[in-house]
């Protein structure tokens, strides 16, 4: 592999860093953290829901999806505070709502092999901050869930390589999804939501990441009335190629839409929602079982909601 295909790939994998619960390059939207139903808003009302996720990957894939080898390791905790507010106002005959999101994260990384040495960093702080407009309709035996959001660049970023937890670019986001319930009964969920990020300029390398697509589903079954079970999974791809070049140490440039024009993560895993008296919890893993350009891993998040 050339030097300059090596310092590219390390750029890669150290921008692939879960960043505000993320982990794919690129993109702000964590995939994955919504989990069964996850098309579905829920009714009218205030909630408070606390996402906890840790991720933890031991691999950095080029991009046939095969390990580049080595000892890299990355770790990442982050708790995301969410408020969510569905009214009982009506447009386009769905309910009107509206949510903001206000990440803090851990993010540590060793043994990243680097020009000068290998690289070794923790950061904590807050992350980008993300907020957003919503539409939800449940007509018959269908949830039906939209939104227009903006990440806004709220946390420390620095280019690479860094661990700082902030992206350095806004991003707008749109966002539908369909749950459809088979059964009259609503026992059974097959979800599926999808969003789209359009990239503004990194203020720290002055590329225009490329624009990303998320897919997330869920496959579920109310085995109670209070305990859902099912299968999750996601898919997540940057869809376009970045633009601008891309300094790295020791003079080296690369041209991110000729290197690196696309990276790409695809998990799957096992769910549990339980409602209690108080809280509702839903606890989901998700197994990386693909990945280009960018660590491979695991996730585990338990999420927990909250109506007043």
């Amino acid at each position: 592999m050339k030097p300059q295909t090596v310092r590219c790939l390390i750029a890669v994998a150290l921008a692939a860093l879960p960043s505000a619960l993320q982990a794919q390059a690129d993109a702000h939207y964590v995939p994955g953290v919504e989990g069964i139903k996850c098309a579905t808003l829920p009714p009218p009302g205030f909630y408070f829901r606390d996402y906890n996720v840790f991720y933890y990957a031991d691999q950095i894939n080029n991009g046939a999806g095969k390990s580049t080898g080595g000892d890299p390791q990355a770790v990442v905790y982050a708790n995301v505070p969410r408020v969510i507010w569905i009214t009982d106002k009506k447009l386009l005959g769905g309910y009107y709502g509206g949510d903001v999101v206000v990440p803090v994260e851990f993010q540590s990384v060793k043994n990243i092999p680097t020009p000068g040495g290998p690289f070794k960093s923790s950061t904590f702080g807050l992350a980008d901050m993300y907020a957003e407009n919503t539409l939800s309709w449940h007509p018959g035996q269908f949830d039906i869930g939209s939104a227009v959001g903006l990440w806004l660049p709220t946390g420390a970023s620095a280019a690479p390589p860094s661990t700082r937890v902030g992206q350095g670019f806004w991003t707008p986001e749109l966002t539908l999804g369909v749950t459809w319930y088979p059964d009259e009964a609503k026992t059974w969920a097959i979800s599926a939501l999808n969003r789209y990020e359009f990239n503004s300029e990194d203020r720290d390398t002055h590329i225009t990441p490329g624009q990303a697509w998320t897919l997330e589903w869920g496959v579920s079954k109310a085995v109670t009335k209070t305990i859902d079970c099912g299968l999750v999974g996601y898919y997540q791809q940057r869809v376009t190629a970045s633009k601008g070049d891309y300094p790295m140490g020791g003079g080296a440039v690369m041209l991110a839409q000729q290197e690196f024009p696309y990276s790409r993560v695809a998990g799957v895993g096992p769910e549990v929602n339980v409602e209690f008296p108080i809280v509702t919890a839903s606890l989901r893993y998700y197994y990386e079982f693909m990945a280009d350009n960018r660590f491979q891993g695991h996730t585990v998040t338990l999420t927990l909601t909250k109506r007043f």
